[in-house]
């Protein structure tokens, strides 16, 4: 608050000052916060088709980005930035097959990213993501469903950290990730991402 207007609001009767320095806490407080993501606690998972046989599951294992959220307001927006070369099958040949230029090719597209706007709140919460999906150089929209949303105070931190868990689904030949789509191999991908995000000071 600047020196001048702290001057006039002094001057105000008692009860109209009580209500102006209400007003202004409650402006501040109602502000959008930034919560940085937490990438020793969010993992992009998937799961894909393999031969119509069985499903293969993978994580990505570094992510970064910011989630802005204005609970008050019902709004908020997502970032989120994936290096591809960390995707982890559990399995060291699956995992160097995925980085080859059949599939995610890695050494060109070193990143995905996942961008949208949180919507649908309920409570202060958000339920839906409508946001675009940037994977193998080509950007589509992917909507996501927060199954699970809650804010608490970080113990450790002492700060708000905010834990979500979203899914959703596209399909990887639309991303020009099409291999084995000739011998039978499903295009789907569920996607499903856990994050969590402590408010920056």
């Amino acid at each position: 608050m600047s020196a001048r207007r702290f001057s006039l609001l002094t001057t105000l009767p008692p009860t109209l000052l009580a209500a102006a320095l209400l007003a202004a806490t409650a402006a501040a407080s109602a502000a959008p916060a930034v919560y940085e993501i937490d990438p020793a606690h969010t993992y992009p998972s998937f799961e894909a088709d393999h031969m119509g046989v069985s499903v293969w599951r993978g994580k990505f294992n570094r992510s970064q980005g910011e989630i802005v959220l204005d609970k008050a307001a019902g709004t908020g927006s997502v970032n989120v930035v994936i290096d591809t070369a960390s995707i982890d099958y559990g399995l060291d040949a699956m995992n160097d097959e995925a980085r080859k230029d059949t599939l995610l090719d890695t050494p060109k597209f070193p990143q995905a990213t996942y961008t949208g706007t949180l919507v649908d709140f309920r409570d202060g919460a958000p339920t839906r993501v409508k946001g675009q999906l940037t994977l193998h150089g080509v950007t589509r929209p992917v909507e996501l469903a927060i199954t699970r949303f809650k804010c608490v105070p970080h113990s450790l931190h002492k700060r708000e950290l905010c834990g979500a868990d979203a899914h959703g689904e596209f399909r990887r030949d639309e991303f020009g990730i099409d291999a084995g789509k000739d011998y039978g191999f499903d295009m789907n991908v569920a996607l499903r991402i856990q994050v969590e995000a402590a408010r920056k000071p």
